[in-house]
C-alpha cells in the first residue's frame, strides 16, 4: 500500500502543488481570526483528494482551460466547512491529530468560519458562469446539511438500519466526490455520457471511501488516525460494522454490545471487546465486502474512457481509497 500511495503522489505532485497554491490565493478573508481558523483546518494534513479528483477527471475530458485548479478548491473548501461544523455538532476533540478548531476558538467562531468557506465555494462556482455548476454545488451543500441532520436525529440509536446508514453517507460523503467528478465534465463541456460515467465513478468511490473510513475506527490505533479511541461511538455514530454485527449477534452478545455502545465513557478494554464481537459476527468483513463492491463499480465506470495516465491514476486512487491505513 505504501508503494501505491507513493506512486500516486509522484504522478500528481505538480497538480497537488498547484491546488495548494490555489487554496491559499483564493482564501483571503478580511478578518484575521477567520484566516487563522480556516488555515487550522485547511492546512493540517488533508489529502486534497476531492480537488484532485476534479483535476484528474477534467484531464480525462480533455479540458483545455487554465482554471481547473481554481475550480477544484471549491470541493476542499466545502469539505473543510463540513469538518468545522461536524466537530462542533459532534463535540469532537481532535481532528487530523490536532485539537478541533472549536476547542481552541469556540463553537461560534468555528461555525462562522465554516460558513465563510461555504460562501467562498459558492463565489468561485459563480465565477464559472455555468448555472449547472452553481446548481451542482448548491445541491451538494443541501445534501450534506440534510445528511448531518439525519445523523444527528439518530445519534446513539442502536436501531439505526443499514438503509439509513447508506443514505447518511450518500448525503454526507458520496455527493461531494460525485460532484467533484461531475463538475470536471461540465467545465470541459464534455458529452453527457462522460458526465454520467464520471459521476458514477465519484459516487461509488465516495461510498467506498466512507465505509473504509468507518472501518478504520475499529482496525487502526487512535494515534495513526489522529483521534480518540472509539471516536465514532463516543460521538453516537453507529456505522456499518456495528449495525451489521448487532443484527447478526445472538441475544446475550447483542445485549453486551448494546451495553458497551450505550456507555459513551466505555474503557479501552471494553472497546477492544466490542471489536472482537464485530469480527466474530462479520461486521468488519461485511463492511469491507460492501466497500469493495463500490470500488469495483467505480473502476467499471472509469474504464469506459480510453486508456490514459489520468485514468490509470483514478484506478489507483480507487484501490487506495479502499486499502489505505489512515
Amino acid at each position: 500500500m505504501s508503494e501505491l500511495k507513493t506512486r500516486i503522489l509522484d504522478m500528481v505532485k505538480t497538480d497537488l502543488a498547484e491546488i495548494e497554491t490555489a487554496l491559499v490565493e483564493n482564501l483571503k478573508p478580511n478578518v484575521e481570526l477567520v484566516s487563522t481558523i480556516a488555515g487550522h483546518i485547511l492546512f493540517s494534513g488533508g489529502k486534497r483528494l476531492r480537488p484532485l479528483l476534479m483535476v484528474l477527471c477534467a484531464k480525462i475530458c480533455h479540458y483545455q482551460g487554465g482554471y481547473d485548479k481554481t475550480f477544484s478548491i471549491i470541493f476542499e473548501y466545502l469539505h473543510a466547512a463540513t469538518l468545522l461544523h461536524d466537530d462542533v455538532v459532534d463535540g469532537a476533540l481532535m481532528r487530523r491529530g490536532k485539537p478541533a478548531a472549536h476547542s481552541l476558538w469556540g463553537g461560534a467562531a468555528a461555525v462562522l468560519t465554516g460558513d465563510f468557506l461555504l460562501a467562498r465555494s459558492l463565489a468561485i462556482a459563480a465565477e464559472t458562469g455555468n448555472i449547472r455548476i452553481i446548481r451542482t454545488i448548491s445541491e451538494i451543500t443541501d445534501n450534506m446539511a440534510q445528511g448531518e441532520i439525519h445523523q444527528l436525529m439518530r445519534k446513539g440509536d442502536i436501531h439505526l438500519s443499514e438503509a439509513e446508514y447508506l443514505e447518511v453517507i450518500r448525503r454526507k460523503t458520496a455527493v461531494l466526490f460525485q460532484g467533484a467528478c461531475r463538475v470536471s465534465a461540465l467545465i470541459a463541456d464534455a458529452p453527457q455520457g462522460w458526465e454520467t460515467a464520471l459521476a458514477d465513478y465519484g459516487f461509488h468511490l465516495g461510498m467506498a471511501f466512507q465505509m473504509a473510513d468507518d472501518l478504520l475506527d475499529y482496525t487502526e490505533d487512535s494515534l495513526a488516525l489522529g483521534k480518540t479511541v472509539g471516536a465514532d461511538l463516543k460521538e453516537g455514530k453507529l456505522t456499518l460494522p456495528v449495525i451489521y454485527a448487532l443484527k447478526a449477534a445472538g441475544t446475550k452478545d447483542r445485549q453486551r454490545m448494546e451495553a458497551i455502545i450505550s456507555n459513551t465513557e466505555f474503557s479501552v478494554p471494553e472497546f477492544q471487546e466490542l471489536v472482537e464481537y464485530l469480527k466474530a459476527y462479520g461486521g468488519i468483513d461485511y463492511t469491507w465486502q460492501k466497500a469493495n463492491a463500490h470500488i469495483e463499480s467505480a473502476k467499471t465506470a472509469i474504464a469506459r474512457f480510453e486508456p490514459s495516465v489520468p485514468r490509470e491514476i483514478l484506478m489507483d486512487v480507487a484501490d487506495y481509497a479502499l486499502k489505505r491505513k489512515s
